[in-house]
């Protein structure tokens, strides 16, 4: 590739064993978690996007504050509950949005923060209890290895087979060379949230294949950890709530992953503008 641009590349790693049982995992978590930070772990937060989530934010808080001493800040997005008290009194920095932006527009939010607050390394979290903390030694660990600018807690095993189906769909779509394009538990370093804050990130309406394709253009490094994830604690999905909502939600993904095919992570970044884009990004970085 020209200049400083960079080739996007994937890589899958796999915890040990394979993936090893949620209380083994307790276990070792703390320990693991030095090894897995090598810096000021001031440079570190947890994003938790959340809307009506009362019932399982506290505990998703606690996980946190049980394994680490990073700042942990809940986006709230225009909740019509006690979510906002409810996170505050479990010890996180909250910011409440006036307006529903959902979930896209709320980690954005919250990334824009991390940015401003001099944050190196951002980790996103969803507020209903499927991504597990015991997990984010791990996917620190994979964020800091071989040039990694987002590392991705992947779950193959959850969903119905329809919504597998759907996955294989959007992957082939979209041509994205990740095993799983829907996880929000993810760890980005500063150049990726850099891009993701910028204005062609925020026409995005969900945090996946739009997202992944954008970081794929600007020739950002993948790595994928396999992870186990419960079943969400309370509620259902914002997306796969009905037909209708599920409906939208693919045609608006294959509509946007076919129109960005072409922005693949094996070819090189073409335009001066995004070269010189992506020079401004890691220099921000």
């Amino acid at each position: 590739m020209e200049g400083n641009s960079k080739v996007s590349t994937v890589k899958l790693v796999s915890t040990t064993p394979a993936i090893a049982k949620t209380d083994s995992i307790k276990n070792s978590a703390s320990e693991m978690f030095l090894q897995a930070v090598p810096s000021n772990k001031n440079s570190y937060c947890i994003l938790i996007p959340a809307r009506n989530e009362q019932q399982s934010i506290t505990e998703v808080i606690d996980s946190v504050h049980e394994l680490c001493t990073f700042d942990v800040i809940v986006i709230d997005d225009a909740s019509e509950d006690d979510t906002i008290r409810v996170a505050k009194r479990a010890g996180a920095h909250v910011i409440p949005l006036p307006v529903r932006l959902g979930a896209w527009g709320a980690t954005q939010t919250g990334l824009r923060y991390a940015l401003t607050r001099g944050y190196q390394v951002a980790v996103t979290m969803d507020a209903d209890g499927q991504h597990e903390a015991c997990y984010l030694p791990e996917l620190l660990e994979t964020l800091h290895k071989d040039n990694t600018d987002v590392a991705i807690g992947a779950c193959l095993k959850r969903g119905s087979l329809p919504r597998r189906v759907a996955w294989v769909i959007m992957k082939k779509v979209s041509g994205l060379a990740l095993e799983d394009v829907t996880s929000g538990f993810r760890a980005y370093n500063r150049p990726a949230m850099t891009l993701l804050t910028t204005k062609k990130a925020s026409l995005l309406e969900f945090q996946d294949v739009g997202v992944l394709a954008l970081l794929r253009a600007y020739g950002m490094n993948f790595s994928e950890l396999q992870i186990n994830m419960p079943k969400r604690k309370n509620g259902c999905s914002r997306i796969f709530n009905s037909w209708l909502a599920v409906a939208y939600y693919m045609s608006h993904t294959l509509i946007l992953g076919f129109s960005k095919r072409g922005m693949s992570g094996s070819i090189k970044v073409r335009s001066a503008k995004q070269m010189s884009d992506l020079k401004k990004i890691h220099e921000a970085g």
